[in-house]
């Protein structure tokens, strides 16, 4: 079979598991997960990781992989993912790839090789101390001494995305922009036929938001959070979890649960609206827009007589 993958896509809470599971019971096929925090273990209600109920007779790749105080990089994402793709297609099926992570879904679909030592932080941490130290635009300026091509390019408060130029300079001894052209596949790994779901007007995926928050309080939030602080796990990547770290202050007592909570809705509708426009950027997904709840049954038969339309039965 070739390298083809179904990829569902779309902000969080607007569907997009309950989509993956429908397609791929439809697909009589398995899910591999495109989403940074729930390769966690233990990581269970704050991720949205799907549930026991979701998971029933649909294998899932890429879930529980990981410690949370575990190093993990796009690479070995890449690697993982990639292993399990092949691996599924070679019995005949189609992948359906499914999460919020859009850079996880394109480097799978890329397959490319990555720059630097995703797991050697020291070149990270010393830019960071930088920062807080002197400033951002003294880390800019660092990154305009070696590589004045992306400074040009990056705002100074674009922290992140500095640090990562210097980062792959230091590492490789290239700028970042010489490294790419250098590594980048002429063309995919993987054709993907790729579709996008959310609701049709942003205060209804507010709502949703809002919604998934309370239930995930109810399912127990707190104490999952609590564990996890007191085991010392939450540390690196994990550690930027939404969902756990706004709860902090519940846990060690200088802020109310009903302060928390709202910054806990309030940067998960923040994150959407990244994730929407990360995915706006690629005018190959095709997106189904839906009006509330009950509309599922339209979404699931858009996206089915997509597929078909994509010679995907």
């Amino acid at each position: 079979m070739e390298n083809r993958l179904i990829c569902i896509c779309g902000p969080t809470a607007s569907g997009k598991t309950a989509l993956s599971v429908a397609l791929a019971q439809k697909l009589n096929t398995e899910i591999i997960s495109a989403d940074s925090m729930q390769i966690y273990r233990g990581m269970d209600i704050g991720t949205a990781k799907p549930t026991v109920a979701e998971r029933q007779d649909i294998v899932h790749h890429l879930l529980d992989i990981c410690e949370p105080d575990e190093p993990f990089s796009v690479a070995r994402y890449v690697e993982l993912a990639d292993a399990a793709a092949q691996d599924i297609l070679s019995r005949g099926m189609l992948p359906v790839v499914v999460g919020g992570t859009g850079l996880y879904m394109d480097a799978l679909i890329e397959c490319s090789v990555f720059s630097g030592d995703e797991t050697d932080f020291s070149v990270r941490e010393k830019y960071q101390r930088m920062a807080m130290e002197q400033g951002n635009t003294a880390v800019h300026q660092a990154l305009q001494q070696v590589d004045p091509e992306s400074a040009n390019r990056l705002h100074p408060n674009n922290l992140k995305r500095v640090i990562r130029a210097l980062e792959v300079y230091e590492q490789t001894g290239l700028t970042i922009g010489e490294f790419n052209r250098r590594h980048k596949r002429p063309q995919p790994k993987y054709q993907a036929v790729k579709i996008g779901v959310c609701p049709a007007q942003r205060e209804t995926l507010y709502e949703r938001i809002d919604r998934r928050v309370d239930q995930m309080l109810t399912d127990g939030l707190l104490v999952e959070a609590k564990r996890l602080f007191d085991a010392g796990v939450l540390t690196g990547t994990a550690a930027q979890a939404i969902g756990y770290k706004e709860l902090l202050n519940v846990l060690n007592g200088t802020d109310s649960l009903e302060n928390c909570v709202n910054l806990l809705k309030q940067r998960s509708r923040n994150y959407a609206k990244r994730q929407l426009t990360w995915l706006k950027r690629d005018d190959s997904i095709h997106w189904i827009y839906y009006n509330r709840d009950e509309d599922f049954s339209s979404v699931l038969q858009e996206a089915t007589e997509y597929l078909q339309n994509q010679s995907v039965q």
